[in-house]
């Protein structure tokens, strides 16, 4: 399965998440450590909810953004622009490749990866979060609402149906609102987010093509692709 990488929303209120995409992404991702380092090898190697990925295959794709997004913050404090990836071939190739890596091997490369993140991100008001970056042709802001929204979906879709299941309760409202914003674009022209009827966690979880906890009411659009042309900003 291929899937391209999301895009940040456009939306000018994008620079007032950060303070709490900074501190929740992190806490996405030292929870998702937690339960990793409880997996059985069995349980890497059992199916996700994605079509035709494991969860070790779930694991390296957000290991692997990790380190893409890792790469833009860090050029841009050297004030640098470069790609995310080298080609859509390497980003599968690195998933295919660290899809098979042990419960010891997944918790180093994501654990080294938490520890350059943190070090590695501006702080909240810095203007380094305007710097051009490689991504979309956005600013670096792009990039951290993009690995928040990652780290938080993806955690969910690799640990469903393990004793350690994160669930969409794990997104919080301001995700939640984040995410309906950024997806709404997958709605047929002329339909919103407020026209579809259901809990608005679920309405999330849809529009993130993931299954309800919930099944919402109503006959539903078939949704448009993921977001993954529109410019970062």
């Amino acid at each position: 399965m291929t899937t391209p990488p999301s895009t940040p929303t456009s939306t000018p209120a994008s620079t007032d998440l950060i303070p709490h995409a900074l501190t929740d992404s992190a806490a996405g991702l030292d929870d998702l450590l937690s339960a990793v380092g409880r997996l059985t090898a069995d349980d890497l190697a059992g199916r996700s909810t994605l079509d035709g990925w494991t969860r070790g295959h779930v694991l390296a794709h957000v290991a692997g953004l990790a380190t893409a997004m890792l790469g833009q913050a860090r050029a841009a404090g050297r004030g640098e622009v470069v790609p995310v990836y080298a080609s859509p071939e390497a980003r599968n190739a690195g998933i295919e490749a660290g899809a098979g890596r042990t419960v010891a091997e997944h918790l180093s490369v994501l654990g080294d990866l938490r520890d350059g993140l943190a070090e590695a991100w501006p702080q909240p008001g810095s203007p380094l979060w305007d710097a051009p970056s490689g991504y979309r042709g956005g600013p670096l802001s792009g990039c951290l609402l993009a690995w928040w929204r990652e780290v938080r979906i993806h955690s969910v879709d690799a640990l469903t149906g393990t004793r350690l299941e994160i669930g969409y309760e794990t997104w919080d409202d301001a995700l939640c609102a984040h995410l309906r914003e950024f997806l709404a674009v997958r709605l047929p022209d002329g339909m919103s987010v407020d026209d579809v009827a259901g809990d608005p966690r679920d309405v999330t979880a849809w529009l993130a093509g993931r299954v309800p906890a919930k099944p919402l009411p109503g006959d539903l659009p078939e949704l448009g692709p993921w977001p993954s042309a529109t410019p970062a900003r």
